[in-house]
């Protein structure tokens, strides 16, 4: 019999995708320090964000697998966490705007049959935007809980040009990529 699942993340998008991808999984996160470190390269700044969650929970329950993941907007390789105020928020938009950018999401599978590690960046494009639209996106989009102050998902459209990869990293987790690692530990999905 396989170890249960558990996602360790409280990210009400990562627990969709999860959910559709037909994954059966239960929720337990914990409060990690995460790194901010803008010298370190993406994929490796997320990796070690990524296993800091994951770890943190297969500590308590070493007999299930742990699902950790670490999403963060690089414009210029310079890492956008989630803002502390809105206008943080709006200044990030900003930055964003009419520029390119990269998405990195980063997922550490700790479990008893092993160690996945994966990280996966996808390129962004956003559309020129004025204060106006700035201010509209923020009023339909609650952007304080969000990598880089936006959401794919939601109204994405209003912001983002072009997207060139895989859009589900984008909004917080490479399901495809984490289902392979699942299926290279003997999970059958």
């Amino acid at each position: 019999m396989l170890p249960p699942i558990i996602l360790a993340s409280q990210s009400p998008r990562r627990r969709d995708l999860l959910a559709k991808a037909g994954v059966a999984f239960s929720i337990v996160a914990r409060d990690t320090e995460e790194l901010k470190d803008a010298a370190m390269p993406p994929q490796e700044l997320c990796l070690y964000n990524a296993g800091a969650k994951a770890e943190a929970v297969f500590r308590e329950h070493p007999d299930s697998t742990v699902i950790g993941a670490d999403t963060l907007v690089f414009l210029d390789r310079r890492p956008l966490g989630k803002p502390q105020d809105e206008e943080e928020a709006r200044s990030m938009l900003r930055m964003l705007s009419g520029r390119t950018h990269h998405v990195c999401t980063a997922v550490s599978i700790q479990s008893p049959l092993g160690v996945k590690d994966i990280a996966v960046l996808t390129e962004v494009t956003f559309r020129t935007l004025t204060e106006e639209d700035i201010l509209r996106y923020m009023e339909l989009v609650n952007v304080m809980d969000k990598a880089g102050s936006y959401a794919f998902q939601e109204h994405g459209e209003m912001i983002i040009s072009s997207v060139r990869g895989d859009t589900n990293n984008v909004i917080g987790l490479p399901v495809n990529n984490m289902l392979e690692c699942l299926k290279s530990l003997g999970y059958r999905l």
